[in-house]
């Protein structure tokens, strides 16, 4: 059976980028996500049990771009692969809303589909 992917998962962070929320500044980019989390691909190492006020810029098809703060601590943070990087481990202290949709939304764009036949 063939399978399609619509975009290869390492472009994830491409797209994602993480604010800090107080400063507008950013802090990298999304990794994964999950139900009550997320993994933080950063430049500089978080520190781990930290509180970090997050805000997520997500482009939408129209051109506006959709805004979700969140609270939540960082549970593990280890270097990555990539030298000078590093990856990081949130809990979302409360999750709205709109952050389930963000995460259903992207389990569905980045999953395989079968290809559809020619008849």
């Amino acid at each position: 059976m063939f399978t399609e992917r619509r975009i290869e998962r390492h472009q994830l962070p491409c797209f994602l980028k993480v604010f800090n929320r107080v400063t507008d500044k950013p802090m990298g980019s999304i990794g994964s996500v999950c139900e009550d989390g997320l993994m933080l691909i950063s430049q500089l190492p978080m520190m781990v049990g930290a509180v970090f006020d997050l805000r997520l810029k997500i482009p939408a098809i129209d051109g506006v771009v959709q805004v979700i703060d969140l609270r939540a601590c960082c549970l593990w943070c280890h270097e990555d692969a990539t030298p000078h990087h590093y990856d990081a481990g949130f809990v979302i202290e409360h999750v709205p809303p709109e952050y389930g949709q963000v995460v259903s939304g992207l389990r569905h764009y980045f999953s395989f589909y079968p290809v559809s036949a020619s008849v």
